[in-house]
């Protein structure tokens, strides 16, 4: 950080939230206030990173908000599924063959015949 106004806010303000007596989140708030107003933090190029460290330490993963959680999980699962795409070469040479019953659970799926289709159960009005 670059802001000296902003590094002395925020240790102040952090001493509240040590202190029970300000939230995490409104720490996050005001820091993010600071930076729309202040032309010097609007310079500093790195300090949207700098607000995410602080975000992550002071902040617990439950009190983070749900749009900012999702986000972050959509933006890793991206990552991960991008790993895999270029590690996959295509062959298909894993072991494992597609098709099976791997809904893990432990029925016979042919219990019912080609069909899969349950046979109706015999009404009452059925005279016998």
């Amino acid at each position: 950080m670059q802001c000296e106004r902003l590094i002395k806010l925020a240790k102040q303000w952090y001493l509240h939230v040590k202190e029970e007596t300000m939230a995490p989140a409104r720490m996050v708030q005001f820091i993010k206030q600071h930076v729309v107003t202040c032309t010097v933090c609007q310079k500093d190029p790195g300090i949207q990173d700098e607000i995410e460290k602080i975000t992550e330490i002071i902040l617990p993963e439950s009190k983070i908000p749900k749009a900012v959680r999702m986000r972050q999980e959509a933006e890793e699962a991206e990552e991960v599924e991008e790993e895999e795409y270029e590690g996959d070469d295509g062959e298909g040479d894993d072991g494992e063959e597609d098709g099976g019953d791997d809904d893990g659970d432990d029925d016979d799926d042919s219990e019912y015949g080609d069909d899969d289709e349950e046979e109706p159960l015999p009404s009452e009005d059925e005279d016998d």
